[in-house]
């Protein structure tokens, strides 16, 4: 499994849109989703939102109605639409992607990539 890169990140005002994309060769081959998090200075590391294999996606309650997950044709690179941005979205945006494990029962999502800085400014 190829650890994935993540891009897109940048300074916008509130209001504003962002979209990231995290690159990760060969994750729909693990038949395991893809998950978006964030770690905003001083806090715990949060999920934000959910990609699974069958193509339904899942948010926090912080992001939903604003934020879209997607993936483009070939399958490699995952996206995240921000729309509507506030200040406390401010934060590195991870993504991580798993391998089956426990005879393919689970996935063990442990792949992490190195992240995306998004800022948004008042």
């Amino acid at each position: 499994q190829v650890q994935p890169v993540e891009s897109g990140g940048g300074s916008v005002q509130a209001g504003g849109s962002l979209r990231l994309s995290c690159r990760a060769p060969g994750f729909t081959s693990t038949n395991c989703g893809i998950m978006w998090y964030r770690q905003a200075t001083g806090e715990q590391r949060k999920w934000v939102s959910s990609l699974s294999t069958d193509g339904s996606t899942h948010y926090s309650n912080s992001v939903k109605g604003r934020f879209t997950v997607s993936r483009d044709q070939a399958g490699d690179t995952v996206y995240l639409q921000m729309n509507s941005l506030k200040p406390e979205d401010t934060a590195l945006y991870q993504c991580v992607t798993g391998i089956r494990v426990d005879g393919g029962t689970r996935c063990d999502y442990n792949y992490w990539g190195q992240g995306t800085q998004v800022t948004v400014s008042s």
